[in-house]
């Protein structure tokens, strides 16, 4: 094995051994100057393996007296309710609105480390009031798809916006969402535009950004249109949003009571009993038909299996039964990439090319097919993301970060490995291949 292969073969491994340490740490993993890093078993299970809570929320004003809330008003609480759980990762959730009883119904998972005696982080965040804020954007700091703000007091805060509404732009045709401002919101906005103009404000809620729109030039007017959004629904969400920062209420929990686990209790078990089962007999196809090749494909699998787990577990996605489904689906999916370029390879080898031609030629010939159907997959996880909701969207996440990962392990991590072992004469065999014939000469 040459130097540089040598340093290839070993770095994959170290990584691979590296990642799998991580994942199966019970307690995660204590490092100085980092933390603890979590592991899989911090990953979040959703009311389907674990069970959850059913909270009853009711608004209160700012003295915590009753305040009627408004239909409106309502609908604003809920999106807001539904930023905070997509923030926390938590998609596996029913939010309800009760317009007769002015009341909001949230259904979430719990979080690990609650019970339903002692809820705690699970619904703290739930009932308080959004913090929407006006921020200037540092364009010396935000790169590469980030937007940071500047740090400091904000331009305007939720409260100095009157009302937010959607408005049709008739000479573009675009969605846009009109903006009225207080006296106070007017003359801070008027002097912060006729600063930024050219440049960008982010428009916040709490801490995740609802849209960057640029400053086209001073508005001291008090009313303002942020432009851009792709569509309807989406100007008509944003509307609801911006007006949510100036709830004059906020939201008090007035019951909560437990939810079983709508598929029992030893779901889980059974769920991660199948993916083991699944990921055995997979090793056990790619060793008996691709003997040599199949022994890499393995290890890149199982890189690319605990890289799915700690990524749900380090992004605090919640884990349903569906989303066991989708983990164990891109297994196949990875598995099917290799399947595809072990054959090609191969192929070459029967034609009497060498084994290092070979392999090169495979994964060449192969890419192709490999990448269209990891796209179309994707495009298929894609849009149940959007369209749908609840578990659904559990199972389109894990999908989608497993048909990435599975494409990059199937082409980058097998070839690696692949190409690395090529170079020694034990590993020059064809039959270590899955080829009739004699040891290669000339690889």
């Amino acid at each position: 094995m040459r130097g540089k292969d040598a340093v290839k073969f070993f770095s994959v491994i170290a990584v691979v051994a590296i990642l799998t340490f991580l994942a199966f740490q019970p307690n995660g993993t204590t490092i100085s100057g980092l933390g603890t890093i979590q592991s899989a078993y911090d990953i979040r299970q959703a009311a389907d393996l674990k069970g959850g809570i059913d909270v009853l929320l009711a608004p209160r004003d700012k003295n915590d007296k009753p305040y009627a809330a408004k239909n409106d008003e309502l609908n604003q609480a809920k999106s807001v309710i539904e930023h905070r759980l997509d923030a926390k990762g938590v998609m596996d959730r029913i939010v309800a609105v009760d317009y007769g009883k002015k009341r909001i119904t949230v259904q979430i998972p719990l979080k690990k480390g609650t019970t339903i005696q002692d809820p705690g982080s699970t619904i703290e965040d739930l009932g308080k009031m959004a913090l929407l804020t006006f921020r200037e954007i540092d364009e010396t700091k935000s790169a590469n798809g980030q937007i940071v703000p500047v740090s400091g007091d904000p331009i305007l805060e939720g409260k100095n916006v009157k009302s937010a509404k959607y408005q049709a732009d008739t000479q573009t045709g675009g969605n846009d969402v009109a903006l009225k401002l207080d006296s106070e919101g007017t003359k801070k906005f008027a002097d912060a535009t006729s600063r930024l103009v050219g440049k960008r404000i982010g428009i916040y809620m709490d801490e995740m950004l609802l849209s960057a729109p640029n400053v086209k030039e001073a508005i001291t007017s008090g009313e303002c249109v942020v432009q851009g959004q792709k569509s309807v629904d989406e100007a008509v969400r944003l509307a609801q949003d911006i007006q949510s920062g100036a709830m004059p209420f906020k939201l008090e929990s007035e019951n909560t009571s437990s939810i079983s686990p709508m598929l029992g209790s030893n779901a889980l078990s059974v769920g991660v009993t199948a993916g083991i089962v699944a990921f055995i007999f997979v090793c056990v196809f790619m060793l008996f038909f691709y003997r040599l090749p199949g022994i890499l494909a393995c290890i890149a699998l199982l890189g690319h299996t605990v890289s799915q787990l700690l990524f749900i577990s380090w992004f605090g996605l919640t884990m349903s039964l569906p989303g066991i489904a989708a983990l164990i689906l891109s297994i196949g999916m990875g598995v099917d990439a290799n399947v595809i370029i072990f054959e090609r390879v191969k192929e070459e080898l029967r034609n009497g090319k060498t084994l290092r031609s070979a392999i090169d030629i495979g994964f060449k010939r192969a890419f192709s097919a490999v990448f269209d159907s990891n796209i179309t997959t994707l495009i298929s996880g894609c849009v149940l993301l959007y369209f749908g909701t609840g578990a659904i969207k559990s199972f389109a996440i894990t999908l989608i970060v497993g048909v990435i990962l599975s494409f990059l392990t199937a082409v980058t991590a097998s070839r690696l490995l692949l190409k690395a072992v090529s170079g020694l004469n034990i590993a020059k065999h064809k039959w270590l291949y899955g080829v009739k014939g004699v040891k290669e000469q000339n690889g």
